[in-house]
């Protein structure tokens, strides 16, 4: 529920601090007085589009302040503190939005900055505006459609969620059909290259390992006389033990020669264990470089082989590896990634008869959850009409009767088909169904779309009369009316101000409008207005303020007669007194005489006339 509302600079009003309560709060003024920036000020406050147009002239920026008691409603306290925010209390949120001069704009939700979305996904838990474009919505089938749903409480999600895997799989089965000699093309080209790689059967590293491999057997001849050289130069040839001296045996009778003085002295102790390391190393060398060259392998055959190797490898890596770096990695992963390829757009029949059974089941889950749908709405359409069309005898539409028609959609190159008990039908998104709202005006008279047989007053009468009917099956807490009122009049004006009392029950509702028969039924009345003098020097000025007693009874007589005279005055007061005797009129507001606060320094709100 909507405890405040803080607007600075916007349109006509520089600074206004507007108390708001339970009940029905209703806003009135003159033409041009400004009292549509209420509800302008609110749509801002709830993500409305910003435009810099509002601003009030020869201010730097608009902003709008609220301040709501969210209560236990879970979602918004979770949205909030997702966006970084917090709730006062526990349960109070407040929320601000910055319009520039410059068209920028900016949103605070509970204290901390969030995107504008933020504050209209919050308006979706809290809010509800009307305006006189809703009755304009109200023509569109989507819109009863959707009236409809809140009536019959459907869930539409489920359904929304088979029907969109159904056209999911529709969707994959046609494309294989249709690209069936395309896909059979693709699926031999990869499981040739599957076979080829697999007849390879590259291993990871390889190709490294052959290299190394090819370069050790080329070189073969001259690695073997290196090895043999540096071997008898360490150890001596074995097969000519009358060879010169070797370095073992140098090292050795060094050694020895120096083991003779050990313990003599310490430091000479210690190169003595070092030539003795030497020696050994050096036999052991020697005795690896006997066994080096004894492995080499000089046969060019056995070169020739992994040279064979290699150059498959090669191929392999050039018609299948497309990375940067081309390795057998990647031409094994290119075969990973085919064999999952190949076994998606398998064409075979036994594939396709697959596809086609799971389109089928989810086209069974898609029709059922239609025609569960289709059930619900047929049970609630008469219902819901019936509610309608008391609550429009009530609104000086005695004789008037409500319709809404569901029909099964027709089969349409349009839409896609799915059958429901039998027969054919076109399905979308929201289900098997068209509904229609038609408006019997007169007994005898034919029933027609509202959008063709019902004029604007009774366009706003029809969706009061939903509302009220939609009151208890809506979540938000708020209702916010503006001048949906127009085109009414007399006792129907009355019948007016009795649905909303009556919503107001239920609901916190604001009221934007110019009809003193709505405006005495009451629990809050503001009033928007221009004081004396404040259009001296082309300038205009505009106050809001709660009115009370004589006051409002002079505000009631000025929406009556135009003026404030003494019979407008009796007209006003007896409205008063018969709103208040209604027992729709019964409120549970303690006092509606809180008065409109101005933050410390306000001024009277002023802007220059054009020109």
């Amino acid at each position: 529920m909507l405890e405040e509302l803080s607007i600075r600079g916007l349109g006509v009003i520089d600074e206004a601090v507007l108390p708001l309560g339970p009940g029905l709060t209703v806003v009135s003024g003159e033409t041009g007085a400004g009292k549509t920036m209420v509800v302008t000020g609110l749509l801002l406050l709830f993500g409305g589009r910003a435009d810099s147009a509002r601003v009030r002239t020869g201010a730097d920026q608009a902003s709008v302040d609220g301040r709501l008691r969210v209560g236990d409603v879970a979602a918004v306290g979770e949205r909030v503190r997702a966006a970084g925010g917090e709730l006062d209390d526990g349960d109070t949120l407040v929320l601000r939005r910055i319009v520039s001069a410059a068209g920028r704009s900016r949103a605070y939700v509970g204290g901390a900055p969030a995107p504008v979305a933020v504050l209209g996904e919050l308006a979706d838990q809290l809010l509800a505006v009307h305006g006189q474009a809703d009755q304009l919505r109200l023509v569109r089938p989507a819109a009863q459609r959707a009236a409809l749903d809140r009536y019959a409480g459907v869930d539409l999600e489920p359904f929304a969620t088979a029907y969109a895997r159904w056209r999911a799989a529709a969707a994959e089965l046609s494309d294989r059909i249709g690209r069936a000699a395309e896909l059979r093309r693709e699926s031999d080209l990869l499981a040739h290259g599957i076979a080829e790689i697999e007849s390879v059967a590259p291993q990871p590293g390889e190709a490294a390992e052959l290299t190394q491999l090819a370069a050790r057997l080329g070189h073969a001849d001259a690695l073997t006389v290196a090895a043999r050289t540096a071997h008898d130069v360490l150890v001596g040839d074995p097969d000519d033990p009358s060879g010169d001296v070797d370095v073992t045996q140098l090292l050795g009778g060094a050694a020895r020669t120096l083991a003779q003085q050990q313990g003599s002295d310490a430091e000479l102790d210690g190169l003595a264990n070092r030539l003795t390391e030497l020696a050994a190393l050096a036999a052991d060398l020697g005795t690896e470089l006997g066994g080096y060259a004894d492995q080499l392998d000089s046969d060019p055959a056995r070169l020739e082989q992994v040279e064979g190797r290699r150059a498959a490898l090669n191929t392999l890596v050039r018609k299948y590896c497309d990375e940067p770096e081309p390795t057998i990695e990647g031409v094994l992963r290119w075969a990973d990634a085919a064999r999952e390829r190949l076994a998606d757009i398998d064409v075979s029949d036994d594939a396709l008869a697959a596809l086609r059974a799971r389109c089928d089941d989810a086209a069974a889950d898609a029709a059922m959850l239609a025609g569960q749908i289709s059930a619900q709405r047929g049970r609630a359409a008469g219902a819901l009409a019936d509610a309608v069309s008391s609550e429009l005898a009530g609104l000086a539409m005695t004789d008037a009767r409500l319709e809404v028609a569901v029909i099964r959609r027709a089969v349409t190159d349009a839409l896609p088909t799915l059958t429901l008990d039998g027969e054919p039908v076109g399905i979308a998104a929201d289900g098997a169904d068209e509904v229609t709202f038609l408006l019997q005006p007169h007994p005898g008279a034919p029933a027609l779309p509202v959008g063709r047989g019902a004029s604007g007053g009774e366009l706003s009468r029809v969706m009061l009369a939903l509302e009220v009917c939609l009151a208890g099956s809506d979540p938000v807490p708020t209702f916010v009316f503006d001048e949906v009122d127009a085109g009414v009049g007399g006792r129907a004006a009355i019948e007016v101000g009795r649905r909303l009392a009556r919503l107001a029950r239920q609901r916190q509702v604001v009221v934007v409008t110019h009809l003193a028969q709505v405006a005495a039924f009451a629990d809050r009345h503001v009033v928007v207005d221009k004081p004396a003098g404040a259009g001296e020097g082309g300038v205009t000025a505009s106050d809001v303020r709660i009115v009370t007693d004589e006051a409002r009874i002079g505000e009631l007589a000025r929406m009556l007669a135009g003026s404030d005279t003494p019979t407008a005055r009796e007209h006003a007061a007896e409205l008063l007194a018969d709103a208040a005797a209604d027992p729709a009129a019964e409120s549970h507001v303690e006092t509606a005489a809180e008065p409109v606060r101005k933050p410390a320094g306000a001024r009277r709100t002023t802007t220059r006339k054009a020109g």
